[in-house]
């Protein structure tokens, strides 16, 4: 193997890297420093981690705060595109991976660092979310993937090897399910779901309330958006942040969010999963509402279009690449003037927009009613429908003449 001095290791503190620090020194002879994103994946999570990294031969272990911003600056552009990967999955784990991997990047670039290390493995899609960040930020760092190298192929062989290290660790083999979290939407994993005529049980959910056991009383609750972007629950301003942590909360008292679906992976194979976003299926809900009254029907198709391809490039992690970003630019154009107040109401499992208004509503009343009106001249159809069918009206003559 090539000669590497320091490493820097995406860190999450689970088994797999924690079995990976160690099989870097000894395969690699270099230094191992520990990078951990809190992107809002729990206390829980986060509790001891940096004793956990030094523990397993870590020689630093760095914890970067990066909630706000990846709400701010990933979550929120992607949602002004409408972005929906095969129709339902709401790209929880794949808006965290470029904010993770450039944090990471940028880390090994200011210690000097020779490589980079990730512990997805050789079946997934963060293998490629994360190097392809990496070939976009720091392209001539060495990017080592163990799970692409080693012959460790088991929960068992990765407790087997850490045991004959005597490196503490807490994981088990009676852990059934793989699950990522983070703000915005927790992913489970493997189990029952991997036969796909089980139906998931109730381990399968974490964060949200059976549907059938949630309140018989609905709430309502008023979201503020300016821009394609909410910024207020309840008339109270907040930071994105903190607009999505509330409306987790709400959400996943009334069993919001939760969508169990057999998606393709970008390497081909399918896979299946359970995916809870309670406070993004209410933004994302409450977004669409307000679009619904102010863009034109030939800005809304437009927006649906960028909505279906940002959903592949967030997916398939070509987050940094001009493509991607003009897109957003795209949809960040016309989210302008998206802007104005809905009431959702929240009951057993589902979020319906029930009020909505804006200053820039394109819908019109006087316009629209059945009522008798003094605006519109009915009239006035019979020569647009003639101009708006005159194609087929002369390939029928056509037709005929024949």
């Amino acid at each position: 193997m090539s000669k590497i001095n320091k490493v820097v290791l995406a860190y999450s503190g689970g088994l797999d890297t924690s079995a990976i620090i160690p099989w870097l020194k000894e395969n690699y002879d270099c230094e191992v420093i520990a990078f951990v994103a809190d992107v809002g994946q729990g206390e829980a999570e986060l509790e001891g981690i940096e004793a956990k990294a030094i523990a397993s031969g870590a020689s630093a272990c760095y914890i970067e705060d990066l909630k706000e911003e990846m709400v701010a600056d990933y979550i929120y552009p992607t949602l002004t595109t409408g972005a929906l990967y095969e129709g339902k999955y709401l790209l929880g784990t794949s808006m965290a991976r470029p904010i993770i991997a450039k944090a990471q990047a940028e880390l090994a670039l200011k210690l000097g660092a020779d490589a980079l290390c990730h512990g997805c493995t050789g079946k997934g899609n963060d293998q490629v979310r994360f190097e392809g960040a990496f070939a976009a930020i720091a392209p001539n760092l060495k990017v080592i993937a163990p799970w692409r190298e080693w012959n460790l192929r088991s929960r068992e062989a990765l407790l087997d090897y850490l045991a004959e290290r005597q490196i503490p660790c807490t994981a088990s083999l009676e852990k059934i399910y793989s699950r990522d979290a983070n703000a915005w939407h927790i992913s489970t994993e493997g189990g029952v779901l991997e036969n796909t005529w089980n139906q998931p049980n109730e381990l399968c959910w974490v964060w949200t309330t059976d549907p059938e056991q949630a309140p018989d009383q609905s709430e309502l609750v008023t979201l503020g958006v300016e821009n394609g972007r909410v910024i207020s629950v309840d008339g109270v301003a907040m930071s994105p942040y903190q607009v999505l942590k509330t409306l987790n909360d709400k959400g996943a008292k009334h069993g919001v969010g939760r969508i169990d679906i057999v998606e393709n992976r970008l390497v081909g194979m399918k896979s299946r999963g359970c995916y809870e976003t309670p406070g993004g299926t209410i933004i994302m809900e409450a977004l669409r509402a307000v679009e619904q009254l102010v863009l034109d029907k030939e800005s809304f198709m437009f927006r649906e279009e960028l909505g279906l391809k940002a959903s592949h490039l967030v997916y398939d992690g070509r987050w940094f690449t001009p493509l991607c970003q003009s897109i957003l630019a795209a949809a960040d154009s016309l989210a302008q003037g998206v802007t104005g107040d809905v009431v959702l109401k929240l009951y057993k499992g589902q979020v319906t927009a029930v009020q909505k208004r804006s200053t820039n509503s394109l819908y019109s009343e006087e316009f629209a009613t059945f009522g008798e009106d003094e605006v519109y001249d009915h009239s006035h159809a019979e020569g647009f429908i003639r101009l708006y069918s005159l194609a087929s009206r002369i390939r029928a003559l056509n037709e005929k003449n024949k």
